[in-house]
């Protein structure tokens, strides 16, 4: 079971940098083999005044749903915090949490640039009911 003490909390510098990392993440993901799609692996959780970066699949199982949440998700969640950090968007609050981590070329990052190029799919979406 997860437990918001599993999940990696951050802080932000100004309250405007929550857009900021919401629309980073959209961009940072698993890309498509076949076609020019990127699926989004994490987003920015804001719960009871603290934020959180967090796997998709740790938000399904925070609803109550089954997932297959695995290492390899937990480590590329890490990698993902740990980009955001040395960008400067959020400070880590236990630097403990981000191992193990995983190396880059498990992750794509679109540059804002080329955002109108790529199908970027979200497969989880927050605050939204289906």
């Amino acid at each position: 079971m997860i437990s918001i003490e599993s999940l990696i909390e951050v802080t932000l510098k100004e309250p405007d940098d929550f857009l900021k990392v919401k629309e980073t993440l959209t961009r940072i993901g698993v890309a498509s083999k076949k076609s020019n799609t990127l699926f989004q692996s994490c987003h920015i959780l804001h719960k009871q005044g603290k934020y959180y970066i967090v796997h998709f699949k740790e938000l399904f199982a925070l609803d109550g749903k089954q997932t297959d949440l695995n290492e390899d998700d937990i480590s590329r969640r890490n990698t993902i915090a740990k980009l955001l950090a040395e960008w400067d968007l959020v400070s880590v609050v236990d630097q403990s949490q981000l191992e193990p981590a995983d190396s880059m070329s498990s992750i794509k990052v679109i540059p804002f640039n080329q955002k109108s190029e790529w199908e970027l799919v979200a497969k989880y979406n927050i605050g939204k009911k289906k």
